[in-house]
């Protein structure tokens, strides 16, 4: 017998968090996307950091991680100059939240989904409004 108390999905911090890539997108468009991210969530990049583009044969992803367990602000309208394909992996309600967050920023639409027992991969397609 597990004497370990269960905890739900918005409490483990597993279930809080996020982990989003960005790939095959101007640095500009990346960073908004990451602060739009920033304004609402906890995030490992602050507000304001540029990605850095690498070089190379290979595609430049950049990742970030965001607790979304406490919210800080609504997102308000961002502008991208392309769209923009976000991938999300996290809990339901985790990845859930953060979608709806997008929304407050950008056009969202899903792509396609990878389901698990308790996580799941959306790919999203944000486009300006």
């Amino acid at each position: 017998m597990n004497s370990t108390p269960e905890q739900s999905g918005e409490e483990h911090p597993a279930g809080r968090e996020v982990v989003v890539s960005l790939s095959r997108c101007d640095t500009e468009d990346a960073r908004t996307v990451f602060d739009v991210l920033a304004t609402g969530f906890a995030s490992d990049h602050p507000m304001g950091e540029t990605p850095e583009q690498t070089s190379g044969p290979r595609p430049t992803v950049w990742v970030t991680t965001v607790d979304v367990s406490e919210p800080k602000a609504d997102a308000t309208p961002a502008r991208l100059t392309a769209p923009v394909t976000v991938d999300a992996q996290g809990g339901y309600w985790a990845v859930d939240r953060l979608r709806t967050h997008l929304t407050g920023a950008f056009a969202v639409s899903v792509v396609g989904t990878a389901a698990g027992d308790q996580e799941q991969e959306v790919r999203l397609r944000l486009q300006s409004r």
